[in-house]
């Protein structure tokens, strides 16, 4: 029994150093989020976490996670953004009072970041000020591409409980969606798509079936290229095609990397496909 827990201890120690070494130019660095149980941290640490980009380790003890990040491709702000959004207070951002509401019985935590609960008044004014112009700014169509993206990376592992995690993920994204931060050409693309992209979602979600995810995910992917052709990702994103999928009609799915990793069949044919317009 030692034995097994000593090559657990070792296993996971190798992964996570595995993880690290993924993360180029990183930066490191502890900051406060509440939460209360392993089943937070799994999904803190999601949130959080994109790969080759940030790795998120949350502690229940002290209700403190580790950042490390690439600075060239994210920052602080945007890992904690992601993380209020999954439900999580953090030192930075509050998350939405319906996402937290719509927690776990088990994984409603005390609200120790809520202005009226912190003990230093003038702080907590200050706090819950910023927080506020916070939550205007991440009601983005930013947070529903990075929600899309770990998407569709739980379904290249082929993980269809991680697959469902993310699509109930990515719809508090799609529902917390500001429309008046949208650009008009914004605004009549995701007018379009809005209803299908949380069906879909939705869809996924409540699966734990990985050809029926995998089937909605090509409508979704669909969608989300009419949205992502409108909007300023900031990045080079590949629309890419794998034409074996659906017995020879073809999926379609975006990636932020040109090389592919197929979401349709993961490691069975995890190379199948090709780039078909870079956005």
């Amino acid at each position: 029994m030692k034995s097994s827990r000593y090559w657990m201890t070792v296993s996971m120690l190798l992964l996570t150093i595995f993880a690290f070494a993924q993360v180029k130019n990183s930066q490191t660095m502890t900051v406060s989020i509440n939460g209360n149980c392993g089943m937070c941290k799994k999904t803190i640490e999601q949130a959080g976490s994109v790969t080759k980009e940030a790795i998120v380790e949350w502690d229940a003890d002290s209700e403190s996670a580790k950042l490390t990040f690439d600075s060239t491709k994210t920052s602080e702000d945007a890992i904690l953004k992601r993380i209020a959004l999954a439900g999580y207070d953090n030192e930075k951002y509050l998350a939405p009072e319906e996402t937290y509401q719509n927690l776990h019985a088990c994984c409603q935590y005390e609200r120790t970041l809520k202005a009226e609960e912190n003990p230093s008044a003038e702080n907590a004014s200050e706090h819950q000020h910023g927080t506020v112009e916070n939550q205007e700014q991440i009601n983005t169509l930013q947070t529903v591409f990075d929600g899309y993206f770990k998407l569709k990376d739980a379904l290249v592992k082929s993980d269809a409980n991680a697959s469902s995690t993310q699509a109930s993920a990515m719809l508090v994204s799609l529902e917390a969606i500001k429309m008046d931060k949208l650009s008009a050409e914004e605004h009549t693309s995701w007018m379009n798509v809005k209803n299908s992209l949380i069906e879909q979602s939705k869809l996924i979600a409540k699966q734990k079936d990985l050809k029926k995810q995998r089937a909605e995910f090509n409508t979704l992917s669909t969608k989300m290229y009419e949205l992502m052709k409108t909007s300023d990702t900031q990045q080079t994103i590949y629309y890419q095609h794998c034409p074996m999928y659906n017995d020879g009609q073809g999926g379609n799915w975006l990636s932020k990397e040109d090389a592919i990793k197929n979401p349709y069949y993961g490691s069975q044919m995890l190379t199948c496909g090709n780039t078909v317009e870079k956005i």
